[in-house]
Parts: C-alpha cells; structure tokens; sequence
C-alpha cells in the first residue's frame, strides 16, 4: 500500500530534491525498505543499530512512532510519514 512521505530539507539531497515521495508498505519499518530501494543512503540516514536516530523524529499522521508501535507501526493506504529532525539549542 502507497503511503506519502514528506521529506526534510537536509535529505532532499537523496530524494533529487522532492519535498515528499510515495512509499509501499504495511509497517513503517517496510516504507523505510521501500525507500532505501529508491532513495539509497536514507536508510542510514534514519535508522542506527538500535532503531530510529535519537535525533530524527517519525510522525504517522501526528502521532510519533515511538508512542505508537516504532518501526512497526501500521499504516494505511494514503497515510502520511513525516521525517522531522530534532533541532536543539541553547
């Protein structure tokens, strides 16, 4: 099933520049896959050996992952994923 990704301006770079791609999958983690076949490099990009970045945030519709079921959330067809990087300061 197709769902939108948007995409920040720091990986656009990956993505020839697009603001938001379309991805197949039953499960963030397989949308993540399915990118990686199209867009290779966002994978590492997002994801380290413990899951998601602890600077990159990934919101279904408005609800982050990590408060739903992480990479394995479930999607629907035409949902929406955000990539959102954390942005700190002082």
């Amino acid at each position: 099933m197709a769902v939108t990704v948007r995409i920040p301006t720091p990986l656009r770079t990956l993505t020839g520049g697009e603001e938001s791609v379309q991805a197949d999958g039953g499960t963030v983690r397989q949308v993540i896959e399915d990118m990686e076949a199209k867009h290779p490099g966002i994978r590492d990009r997002l994801l380290d050996d413990k899951g998601v970045r602890r600077f990159v945030n990934l919101y279904v519709g408005e609800e982050d992952i990590r408060f739903l079921d992480g990479l394995d959330t479930a999607l629907s067809a035409g949902q929406e994923i955000s990539i959102v990087p954390a942005i700190a300061g002082g």
